[in-house]
């Protein structure tokens, strides 16, 4: 990356700044997730190597700079897992992951404390660009570390049904902003069960968006083997089709 970045090397890469690379970044992110959810240990491989390009492309952006080094990076991360593990490097004492998680926030908050950082709001430090379900489950995971949280998930499934039957009132109500509202009520404490229920929301919606796209094309295949296409069949026909690809 240095070699590119010189006098000389790729134009394109000497062209890029710290903003150029992040949709990249993100790009890199979900084509890893998505080789794992393939069980494509080749493909993954691959990914990473792209991945990983990131963080060496950011670093040697910033050397030129004179922020810090690649290395500066690796330190830094090596020396917060030993930091934060006192259970395995120290002799802190961590039986199941849960204390491992508060012991994890607690040593997070006193290394701030121990740079000068003024305290924040608990959900300040929940970036708002990461995406919505993440971000619902960050937040939600850190009020529900300071007791704000139901008991149990039976409590968080009435909640949905409560959150259902106010949807529909704003729907027979006509009013799209209440809708909208409603919409991200049902969303946000949906995340709250998948929580309870220790199931990953942003998971199970790639899995259901695969699953989804696997059982369309099985759809627009077969109907294009009898000379049709999605648009030219009736819902009848699709929906024999999309029960026979849930056979599958």
């Amino acid at each position: 990356m240095a070699r590119l970045r010189a006098p000389g090397g790729c134009p394109w890469d000497r062209e890029q700044t710290f903003d150029s690379i992040k949709p990249y970044t993100l790009e890199e992110t979900y084509e890893v997730m998505e080789a794992i959810d393939n069980r494509d240990w080749r493909a993954l491989a691959e990914e990473l190597g792209d991945f990983l390009l990131q963080a060496v492309f950011y670093a040697q952006m910033a050397a030129e700079e004179r922020h810090f080094t690649i290395e500066d990076s690796l330190e830094a991360i090596n020396e917060k897992l030993i930091r934060r593990h006192p259970h395995v490097f120290g002799d802190g004492n961590a039986k199941t992951s849960d204390e491992v998680k508060v012991r994890w926030d607690e040593i997070k908050q006193q290394e701030k404390k121990d740079r000068g950082e003024q305290p924040q709001g608990m959900l300040d430090g929940v970036p708002r660009a990461m995406p919505a379900l993440v971000e619902a489950r960050q937040i939600s995971s850190k009020a529900a570390a300071a007791g704000f949280d139901w008991e149990n998930a039976s409590q968080v499934l009435e909640k949905v049904h409560e959150e259902i039957a106010e949807l529909e009132q704003a729907r027979n109500a006509r009013d799209r902003g209440e809708m909208e509202g409603e919409i991200g009520d049902l969303l946000f404490t949906i995340v709250n069960l998948a929580r309870f229920l220790k199931v990953d929301p942003e998971q199970s919606l790639r899995r259901t968006n695969a699953k989804f796209r696997k059982r369309f094309a099985h759809v627009e295949q077969s109907l294009a083997a009898r000379g049709k296409t999605v648009s030219a069949s009736t819902l009848e026909e699709m929906e024999a089709l999309w029960q026979e690809a849930k056979s599958l």
